[in-house]
């Protein structure tokens, strides 16, 4: 598909975001999913999304993580950001990359930006916390935070320590985010996983061996094989690497139950 063909194809999906019918065509196909009514109780629908080597490393040992995936697999991202109402990283993420977490490589609009620190930790100097699109940090109720860390509004929930998932899904909703998207790191995307609080999961695999490094989930040991999850998947092609779409409907991996 030349670059015209998939720029119209990607308007036809931004208007679905709004409303609109899906459009056909593999754009459509990939994104239908993701537009798809909440099902669960909490009211949220949750892509998650992670890109690893072919080893299942998300990063070096030291943290590297630039750039595992090509240009599509960085287009593909900022286009779940555009589709979504808001985007989910934990601190790790904010740490290492010093994400801005918008749509600058795509049209459409910036969603709101939501970091996950229980603790409270990471300082205001992060771009995420300084102009763009609003952003809200989420912490636990007895974290020294007050209500605002930079521009970021701080967002409290019951408990000390990890945030809870399934909490901070209907408080979400009950400010009418939701359509999110669990960008990363690693840690947090198995913590979601975990919880069973995913609908879908997007995985990109780039033809890149490492040997070493971050693994891109971190479950519970399992002692046998049918402890994991099986699932289906499909294959969308995003040169060089390939894309799977993977279906989890809030299915928990058996280890975590």
């Amino acid at each position: 598909m030349g670059d015209q063909g998939e720029d119209r194809d990607w308007q036809a999906v931004l208007r679905a975001r709004d409303g609109a019918a899906v459009p056909t065509g593999s754009l459509g196909e990939l994104f239908a999913p993701v537009l798809a009514p909440a099902a669960a109780g909490d009211g949220c629908r949750v892509i998650g999304r992670l890109c690893q080597t072919l080893d299942g490393r998300i990063a070096t040992a030291s943290g590297s993580s630039q750039w595992i995936g090509g240009p599509g697999d960085i287009r593909h991202t900022h286009r779940l950001r555009a589709l979504c109402h808001g985007v989910i990283v934990g601190a790790g993420t904010v740490a290492a990359d010093d994400p801005r977490l918008t749509t600058r490589e795509v049209a459409g609009p910036d969603p709101m930006r939501i970091v996950l620190d229980a603790r409270a930790r990471l300082p205001v100097t992060h771009r995420v916390f300084n102009g763009g699109p609003p952003t809200l940090l989420v912490v636990a109720a007895d974290a020294p935070a007050g209500a605002m860390h930079g521009d970021a509004r701080v967002l409290r929930l019951a408990g000390s320590g990890a945030i809870d998932i399934p909490a901070l899904l209907r408080v979400l909703a009950a400010e009418g985010l939701t359509r999110l998207f669990v960008e990363g790191g690693g840690v947090t995307v198995s913590r979601f996983l975990a919880e069973g609080c995913l609908d879908r999961l997007h995985v990109t695999v780039a033809p890149v061996l490492l040997g070493s490094g971050i693994p891109a989930f971190t479950l519970p040991q399992a002692g046998r094989i049918e402890d994991g999850l099986r699932t289906s998947f499909r294959v969308f092609p995003m040169e060089p690497d390939i894309l799977l779409d993977i279906p989890l409907d809030r299915a928990r991996p058996k280890v975590c139950r």
